[in-house]
């Protein structure tokens, strides 16, 4: 469809703070009867389908072969009700911009890819809906979306998730047992109480939106972070798991769980209530314990390595 059906202003290069945002306005469909606009209108009850007014749509750009930081371009869009920041994204890709760079697959808040940062707050695109912002702002219904920035920028609003991994990957998220079963001997059976410990802590997507949350995260990258520390208490918790001193190993690091402040809003964002700052200061409580143990190990070491030191040398 050309750019003239779609009463399409001429694009812009780059957005300035004096540019005029790009407007898009969609044209009724024509093979659309009035009856079937009714239909569609009253399956929504009061809230119809059509255009509920224009939205600004500010979107952070950056393009690592053109640009040195992040910049604005602005968008003006026709809203629906049930819209969807994802779906406003898609508006724009699909008719203004196709080289608009962002993550997105399931649409219904499981797979955690769109994770994005909306006026301010760490979101999931695809559960965030236009609505809920055509006030703020003194009325100007603006909406500012950038990359979460607590991770290495690639492209526009896709971000760099490899640090994330390798963290995920130190806490050795998997079950460690000391007698492992075969499989002749079939599953590992629990309880439903057993399950209740570490059910809450099993639910978290890998959306990253507590680590763009995270003060500590911002000011040392090297952090290991909500999700990661979560999902090593998760583990810790299973009753089918013996690898508790393992995972303490990494949890009482010099950037393992004790780095972290309690400030709590890794877990207000977390869109699945997995409370990764509740976690974090359970198995601060736990770690102190295998703190100790491996201190004493280590001090039992050292003396046993100068006792021998001093054996041999005197014979």
């Amino acid at each position: 469809m050309s750019a003239q059906a779609l009463n399409i202003q001429p694009t812009l290069s780059q957005s300035t703070n004096n540019a005029q945002p790009t407007l898009y306005t969609p044209q009724p469909k024509a093979d659309q009867t009035a009856e079937q606009q009714k239909m569609a209108q009253d399956s929504h009850g009061s809230k119809s389908i059509e255009s509920n007014g224009i939205i600004k749509v500010t979107v952070m750009r950056y393009r690592p072969d053109q640009d040195a930081k992040p910049w604005p371009e602005s968008f003006d869009i026709e809203w629906t009700y049930d819209m969807s920041i994802l779906d406003a994204l898609g508006v724009i890709k699909d008719n203004l911009r196709p080289e608009l760079a962002y993550r997105w697959s399931c649409r219904m808040e499981v797979c955690g890819s769109c994770g994005m940062v909306v006026n301010g707050v760490p979101k999931l695109a695809c559960s965030t809906f236009v609505r809920d912002y055509v006030n703020q702002n003194g009325g100007t219904g603006e909406i500012i979306i950038g990359a979460m920035d607590n991770f290495p920028i690639e492209k526009d609003l896709i971000v760099d998730t490899q640090p994330f991994i390798e963290k995920l990957e130190s806490v050795s998220p998997y079950i460690i047992s000391k007698n492992p079963r075969p499989l002749s001997a079939k599953e590992y059976r629990q309880t439903p109480k057993q399950l209740a410990k570490y059910k809450k802590y099993s639910m978290c997507i890998n959306c990253m939106l507590c680590y763009q949350a995270c003060p500590q995260v911002g000011l040392n990258a090297d952090f290991l972070g909500p999700a990661a520390s979560a999902l090593a208490h998760r583990y810790n918790l299973d009753s089918r798991d013996d690898g508790k001193r393992i995972r303490f190993k990494t949890l009482n690091e010099e950037n393992g769980i004790w780095p972290c402040t309690f400030v709590g809003y890794c877990s207000d964002v977390c869109p699945k209530q997995v409370d990764p700052a509740g976690a974090i200061q359970q198995a601060k409580a736990q770690g102190v314990g295998y703190w100790a143990m491996d201190l004493f190990s280590k001090d039992s070491k050292q003396t046993s390595s100068k006792q021998k030191n001093t054996q041999q040398q005197e014979s």
